[in-house]
């Protein structure tokens, strides 16, 4: 006879607490909830748990448990308002409970025919020819106080595939120990959502360090970094010239191209001004993070080129990327008021790479580099610097040397090849 372990509802709060003050993930926390409910006699085959959340990207994620599997899969859910993923949500008994105020729903799906108080939803059909014979949702609703964009409550489904599916005990059971599984979902998705601000609006590093508890006006670092600020060329005479609602859209393809190619090659954004990109490159090598800084030109190079060409047979405005890098001491850390601070970088050699950038005009060229940028790369990028000439920068006392990429394919040179 096979021994099952007795279900205690205060043993598994208590391990849900404990998951969740030690900062285990999401995922582990469902696989190990439904775990325990099988190892109790539960005649559980599935089970998937939904939380919205605050993303750029995803409107949420969902945590979908199989017997044997002590971690939840985790799939990231796109927006449910248009497209596709709306007609699916519409056509859920999730949505369906929602709109009729219903915080539990059950069905048993072994016989369809016989007389139901629920619709006859596709998933039932879908879950019937998994050979699933019962169903369960739980929807647990937020205070308005506790709403954080879009997470607004936790949902979940629970299915069985044994002929006699949930008895009422296993219902009740399973209503009782959702909340404190809910409340422990909530608190990490929370702790989740803070990292994704602050990563989203900060930038990567930056992000780390708020949320680290560097807060406080005037905690700052003097560092040593590859400085990048780039802009769009002719901006303001596209804002002039184009329809309103062309400029965000344009400002997004840009940006994406830039943060994308700062971020792969390893550096961190830390403000956009409008069409202004400023970031940094850091490594305990400055030829290191200069390699990175040109890997990331290169990139965005390449990238507008085929950006250029999609939104001109689109019929859409067009323009390139002006570029400046320098390397320079800068503090980094926060500045502000005591209760509105950022975290950015300043120093003489911001206002230094800005200038740079500036200059692209005048030189006609796309990408400028500064003479302390040329000294700190490595030599194997040097041999692709170009002097351009001495150039008077705005607001620089003394003219400055400044440097172009030679773009001539190069397959020794990762990076370098267009």
């Amino acid at each position: 006879m096979e021994h099952r372990q007795v279900l205690s509802p205060a043993a598994l709060t208590s391990w849900l607490i404990e998951k969740s003050l030690a900062g285990v993930g999401e995922a582990e926390i469902v696989g190990g909830f439904c775990e325990r409910l099988v190892d109790a006699g539960m005649p559980l085959a599935r089970a998937i748990v939904l939380v919205d959340t605050l993303h750029p990207v995803y409107e949420g994620r969902a945590f979908r448990w199989s017997p044997g599997n002590k971690h939840a899969d985790v799939i990231e859910y796109g927006r449910t308002r248009d497209g596709p993923n709306a007609e699916t949500w519409r056509r859920s008994p999730l949505y369906y409970m929602l709109e009729t105020n219903q915080s539990i729903m059950r069905r048993r799906l072994a016989d369809p025919s016989r007389c139901q108080e629920t619709p006859d939803f596709p998933t039932f059909a879908e879950l019937r020819n998994e050979g699933m014979t019962d169903y369960l949702a739980l929807v647990t609703r937020f205070a308005p106080t506790g709403v954080i964009g879009e997470m607004d409550a936790i949902y979940s489904f629970w299915t069985s595939d044994v002929v006699s599916g949930f008895d009422e005990s296993h219902i009740v059971t399973l209503q009782a120990l959702f909340n404190p599984l809910a409340a422990v979902l909530k608190s990490a998705s929370l702790a989740r959502i803070a990292a994704t601000l602050v990563e989203t609006y900060l930038g990567r590093d930056a992000g780390r360090r708020v949320l680290s508890g560097r807060i406080e006006r005037g905690v700052a670092e003097q560092i040593s970094a590859v400085l990048w600020y780039s802009d769009l060329r002719g901006y303001t005479t596209i804002t002039d010239t184009a329809a309103p609602d062309q400029v965000i859209p344009l400002l997004n393809d840009y940006a994406d191209v830039v943060i994308s190619a700062v971020h792969q090659a390893g550096g961190d954004v830390l403000k956009l001004i409008g069409d202004g990109t400023l970031a940094i490159f850091r490594e305990p090598d400055l030829g290191a993070a200069s390699h990175a800084a040109l890997n990331a030109a290169g990139a965005v190079r390449r990238s507008v080129a085929k950006l250029n060409v999609d939104r001109t047979d689109s019929g859409l405005p067009s323009t390139d990327v002006y570029l400046g890098l320098h390397v320079g001491d800068v503090f980094y850390g926060n500045v502000g008021s005591l209760d509105r601070l950022d975290f950015t970088v300043v120093g003489p050699a911001v206002n230094e790479v800005s200038r740079i950038a500036a200059m692209c005009r005048s030189a006609e060229r796309d990408v400028l580099l500064s003479a302390a940028f040329v000294a700190a790369a490595c030599p194997a990028d040097r041999q692709r610097l170009v002097s351009v000439g001495r150039y008077a920068l705005r607001g620089i006392a003394k003219a400055q040397e400044l440097y172009t990429l030679d773009f001539v394919p190069n397959e020794s040179i990762p990076g370098w090849r267009l």
